[in-house]
């Protein structure tokens, strides 16, 4: 499955102008032939905007959802799009996948806030593997930090999923983690991992891109730059077979060794 990955940090505030930018980068990719497009963390309404996030924040099946279904239908492919979710009082910093036809598929809430700005205006999320099927393919979902914590992406592993999809707002200056790890994480754990990010500044944030799809064998089969841009890549899901065949790691885990951990 070609898979595109969209740079972008679209109009911090502005939802009508986000659903503009997604529709222009679904045709895009729709073009080059990619089966799933997705944004980056909370690209719907922008990540460092203060209390218009709780003015913002739609239920997963909200108005925006539906103008995402219907760009995900008129282009035919699915779109992974990170956005802030209101369910009653609380407000999650989620990310919802979108099938081809439309049909909401899997809503993600982020589990691991980060610094005192997540904490100060989201709650955490609960349930740690959020999968769907798309495409003869197990896609998951987590967002920014919750990648950076082992344990999560090893328990989609072990869950089975090839595709782990992580919208991010990864910042200055800790550019290692697209950098480095998670080409890391994509080997250890034996899946695709696509890893998508913002770009430029936000109040006080300074997102540095650098979005990557890195294969199971641990090279990234596509790196975006510092700004805009659109990037594609295959999941090959026969070369993700054989490497589990050749790097058996979760086969040789021991886990009775691990009980410290937790």
């Amino acid at each position: 499955m070609r898979s595109a990955l969209l740079q972008s940090s679209g109009r911090p505030g502005s939802t009508v102008e986000n659903l503009k930018v997604l529709d222009e980068a679904a045709g895009r990719a729709a073009a080059a032939g990619a089966g799933l497009l997705v944004t980056p963390e909370m690209f719907l309404t922008g990540y460092a905007i203060g209390d218009d996030i709780a003015r913002l924040a739609e239920p997963a099946d909200g108005e925006c959802a539906d103008a995402i279904a219907e760009i995900a239908t008129r282009h035919g492919l699915a779109v992974v799009y990170g956005y802030p979710e209101r369910d009653g009082d609380a407000v999650f910093n989620s990310a919802q996948l979108i099938s081809a036809d439309g049909t909401r598929l899997a809503d993600y809430r982020k589990t691991h806030l980060f610094g005192c700005f997540e904490r100060d205006h989201f709650t955490p999320g609960e349930q740690q593997v959020v999968q769907a099927e798309l495409d003869g393919l197990r896609v998951g979902l987590l967002i920014c930090y919750d990648v950076e914590f082992p344990e999560n992406v090893r328990a989609h592993a072990l869950a089975g999923t090839d595709l782990l999809v992580v919208p991010t707002a990864q910042m200055h200056p800790f550019q290692f983690v697209a950098e480095s790890m998670i080409p890391v994480r994509a080997f250890e754990n034996q899946m695709y991992v696509a890893y998508v990010n913002r770009v430029g500044r936000e109040g006080e944030f300074e997102f540095v891109g650098l979005s990557a799809l890195a294969g199971p064998d641990g090279v990234a089969r596509t790196r975006a730059g510092r700004g805009d841009e659109l990037v594609l890549a295959d999941v090959d899901p026969v070369f993700l077979a054989a490497s589990r065949e050749a790097n058996p790691y979760l086969t040789d885990r021991r886990p009775g060794l691990y009980g410290s951990l937790v």
